[in-house]
């Protein structure tokens, strides 16, 4: 429509569609694509959750952790879709812990065996146990391989009709399927790559303050992480208080014996992880890789020490994080995964050809090309409105803004972002508002970063509908939660959120930016009015 009605030619719209974002995009790709297809994720998500116990306490903020780990490489749709039934087989393990001891306690003051409860394992669908009673079974949850599922088999709630045995199971399974959803949105948070809105912010930032070098992967990670690390400890403290309540001493009780469900619970994840079997040279390679392109990310330019890009200084802005995302990128469909053999009329085995870490058609099926449009598309219409003096407009009519504090302007920009992107999706929010905000900064004469760093960040804390985000909509699919339960305990985490973002800006990222001062990279917007 652009060229249609005169305002940019297509060769100039055409061109906002394939940025430098796209191929940061491509680069990061590749890797989670290797990740998940040996299993990586997987061993990380499990390691992680073994180290912390299997106090129910715990383990929430254990499979909290690995999800946000995770998530801060990989898509936090896949974090969630792939942790999500782990955790679900745990909760299912302990709630049919409870019930044996239930059963245990029955036949001790009975002086009989009470067969109404069993305990039935199951693995690799091969039954263990035979039945004793014909009971009502519950419907039985995956682990998402197909091999290890427990199930356990008691008499539905007369009262409610439900599948929980106590009110505190189905407490439980609410918690853990929130837990894995909400921190997956936490750990997208911390790198630039971790969710599409940060990469659509930098890349608006870069292209319309180009004079500006203060955005990198290093300083991002170096002002966000300390924001996930307090807002998924206190999600986590509201979580469990919501669902549980918060009984601090048993959580730190020292040198208690475990009790049944926490045994039943470690078993399972205990097994799931055997099962992995040792280490693979798969895996190790892409472990190798992951680490040396996040080396190079940090280390690119740093900001408090010389990066490895001063090496180029005759190039200054020719090496970016795309330009390491794109190297390691193309080594995982060099790097031979395995050899391809074959048999000769003779008999003999013979290697004839290699197969790659991953494959061109594998980084196809998880390429989201459907993002990589719409970014697009969000670059192209905010070329627009800078093309046709509509950002410079707005920013005028924003103006009298400037009367408010600075700190008030933060807030109802972060509650306005917070609140549209639960009925829109996180990449549309960023993308409609970005060519609105900016202006608005650049027309009370404050820093850029104040208004766009806590609006960017506000843009993923979609906590509160199933339809507000994809991680949401996967783990109530799972049938434990009603809206009514997310709203409530999401409008929790999304208070929490703005506020541990206000208290970031005005505490350890406004010396990190100088954010009190009107910077020379941006344009200074004259009060003459505009046609």
């Amino acid at each position: 429509m652009f060229p249609m009605f005169g305002i940019m030619p297509s060769k100039k719209v055409a061109s906002a569609y394939f940025k430098d974002f796209h191929l940061l995009l491509i680069g990061v790709i590749c890797l989670a694509t290797s990740i998940e297809k040996w299993n990586l994720h997987k061993r990380i998500a499990l390691r992680m959750v073994m180290m912390v116990g299997v106090n129910p306490a715990w383990l929430t903020l254990g499979f909290m952790s690995s999800t946000a780990f995770l998530s801060m490489w990989l898509s936090n749709t896949s974090t969630t879709a792939m942790v999500m039934p782990i955790a679900e087989a745990v909760a299912q393990q302990i709630i049919s812990a409870e019930a044996e001891i239930e059963a245990t306690q029955m036949t001790y003051f009975n002086g009989a065996t009470n067969h109404g409860l069993e305990i039935d394992e199951c693995v690799s669908g091969h039954e263990t146990n035979e039945r004793k009673e014909k009971i009502n079974p519950v419907p039985r949850y995956s682990n998402g391989t197909g091999k290890i599922s427990s199930k356990m088999e008691v008499e539905k709630n007369s009262g409610t009709g439900t599948k929980y045995r106590t009110k505190k199971d189905h407490m439980m399974c609410k918690l853990m399927g929130l837990c894995i959803a909400y921190s997956s949105t936490i750990g997208g948070l911390t790198t630039i790559t971790g969710t599409s809105t940060n990469l659509i912010f930098t890349e608006h930032f870069n292209t319309r303050y180009p004079d500006c070098r203060c955005l990198n992967f290093g300083s991002w990670f170096l002002f966000s992480f300390p924001v996930a690390i307090i807002l998924l400890l206190l999600s986590w403290i509201w979580l469990q208080w919501f669902f549980l309540g918060f009984n601090f001493k048993e959580m730190f009780s020292c040198g208690k014996a475990r009790t049944v469900q926490q045994k039943a619970c470690a078993e399972v994840i205990k097994q799931e992880y055997q099962k992995l079997g040792s280490i693979r040279y798969q895996e190790i390679v892409t472990l190798v890789l992951f680490i040396v392109m996040a080396l190079l990310w940090f280390s690119r330019d740093p900001g408090f020490v010389s990066g490895w890009s001063a090496l180029f200084s005759e190039y200054s802005g020719f090496a970016t994080d795309s330009t390491v995302a794109l190297l390691v990128g193309l080594l995982f469909f060099l790097i031979p995964a395995k050899k391809l053999t074959k048999t000769t009329p003779t008999g003999e085995i013979v290697a004839f050809d290699y197969s790659p870490l991953i494959t061109w058609k594998e980084f196809q099926s998880f390429m989201p090309w459907d993002i990589a449009i719409l970014v697009g598309g969000g670059f192209a219409l905010a070329d627009g409105c800078e093309e046709s003096g509509l950002s410079k407009w707005i920013g005028n009519k924003l103006s009298p803004l400037g009367s408010l504090p600075v700190w008030l302007i933060i807030l109802i920009s972060s509650l306005m972002v917070t609140s549209l992107t639960e009925v829109a999706s996180n990449p549309a929010t960023i993308t409609l508002l970005l060519p609105i905000l900016s202006p608005l900064a650049e027309a009370i004469h404050v820093n850029p970063l104040l208004i766009l760093i806590p609006s960017t960040l506000c843009t993923s804390f979609a906590f509160l509908l199933p339809v507000a985000n994809p991680c949401n909509a996967i783990v109530f699919s799972y049938g434990h939660l009603k809206v009514i339960d997310m709203v409530k305990a999401g409008l929790g985490v999304n208070i929490v959120g703005v506020a541990v973002v206000m208290l970031g800006m005005y505490t350890w990222i406004v010396p990190m930016f100088d954010l009190y001062t009107y910077p020379s990279w941006a344009p200074v917007i004259s009060n003459e009015t505009m046609p």
